[in-house]
């Protein structure tokens, strides 16, 4: 039902084909994100035709509202948002970090107070799973405790230590085959303290496995790192999930370093601020330098908003504060983050990844191209 296979290798990078009960995916990949079982003024419809392979939703946002019972009443994410394809859940774990201010954390679990009305809520283990399980996705994420940054070192190995115990608890409380669960390992920036809990999370041979507690602030140098050793220590046969991470030049560096998927706020968030990703970086569509600019946002790209739209409509639309802004810039976003893993797919079939990282690098960074980047690369094998 859940089976993983490596399809072509350049250096570390690979692509893979991972096969769920609602479809078959082709990885490196990145999966917008859906919080409430929707990403945000898009259909299910546009997002299959821009090439998404697996929708993000969030197990705390769902819990609140419209509720797990409901959502399983009317069918499970895929007949209640109407969208097919594969789902992933998220526990929980990161509303751990970002609401930090609303929430107790203890061994049994964590006591939200609801930001829609106050009202006390606690989350476990164990209903962390109930809840996934009721949702239906296809892939459902251990209930963990995301740290913030920067965090002591013995504040991370207290969470850590703690997530590797809730993860015991999450496996035990499973029941659905048709399910795959991730775990997921913490530790911070700490590459000791990585490395202690990629080596435990890994012996539970669960069918992936998430890197988690990065790109929550910590600088790139610290970052990296952690990635590389993480991909290094997990299982080659399985899915390697970088939770949080969405900004091209992390994709293009984390791809070589052997991540298979991705998820992230990004493309969309910044789409409804009137940025929009190109090469060279972004374009922030909110400036009159665009009211009599002709061009599409991006003369490569072949979504909708490019073959019909030119930037001077949309400057005119964003700030005019029109809703057909964000959709248009969000489609556009989320298509250039697909193109950009499917030129990636692309390079590692061809053996010279390589080669287009340095050329992602030479458009993105111009010649002063970061050290973090370069060092990266290296450690997959793919800089010069």
């Amino acid at each position: 039902m859940f089976e993983f296979a490596i399809t072509a290798q350049s250096g570390r990078a690979r692509t893979g084909l991972f096969q769920t009960p609602h479809g078959t995916t082709e990885t490196p990949l990145f999966m917008p994100v859906g919080t409430l079982g929707s990403v945000k003024g898009l259909t299910p419809r546009e997002l299959v035709e821009i090439g998404s392979q697996i929708i993000l939703a969030n197990t705390y946002h769902l819990l609140l509202r419209p509720g797990p019972e409901r959502v399983q009443a009317l069918g499970g994410l895929h007949r209640f948002a109407a969208y097919p394809g594969p789902w992933l859940t998220d526990s929980g774990g990161f509303q751990v970090m970002s609401l930090g201010e609303l929430r107790k954390i203890s061994e049994e679990g964590v006591v939200f107070r609801n930001h829609l009305n106050g009202d006390l809520l606690e989350l476990t283990p164990e209903k962390s799973i109930q809840v996934q399980e009721a949702l239906g996705a296809d892939i459902i994420m251990a209930f963990d405790e995301c740290p913030p940054y920067p965090a002591s070192p013995s504040y991370l190995k207290d969470s850590l230590e703690r997530t590797l115990r809730w993860l015991e608890r999450c496996l035990k409380a499973k029941t659905r085959p048709d399910q795959a669960l991730f775990a997921i390992a913490q530790g911070g920036t700490d590459l000791a303290l990585r490395r202690q809990s990629t080596l435990a999370t890994r012996s539970f041979d669960t069918p992936g496995f998430a890197i988690g507690g990065l790109a929550v602030g910590e600088p790139k140098e610290g970052m990296y790192p952690a990635v590389a050793l993480s991909t290094e220590l997990f299982p080659e046969a399985k899915p390697r999930y970088l939770m949080g991470v969405g900004h091209p030049e992390d994709l293009v560096a984390s791809v070589g370093l052997g991540v298979d998927m991705f998820d992230c706020v990004y493309p969309t968030r910044t789409g409804r601020f009137g940025y929009a990703l190109v090469p060279q970086g972004r374009l922030n569509l909110k400036l009159s330098r665009y009211l009599e600019d002709p061009q599409p946002i991006d003369p490569e790209c072949d979504c909708y908003a490019c073959q019909h739209y030119s930037r001077a409509y949309l400057c005119h639309l964003v700030r005019a504060e029109e809703l057909l802004a964000p959709r248009l810039i969000s489609l556009h976003n989320l298509r250039y983050l697909h193109r950009l893993m499917a030129t990636a797919r692309q390079a590692i079939r061809s053996g010279d990844y390589g080669a287009f990282a340095l050329e992602f690098a030479r458009q993105r960074f111009g010649p002063e191209v970061p050290a973090w980047f370069t060092r990266a690369l290296q450690e997959g094998g793919h800089w010069p």
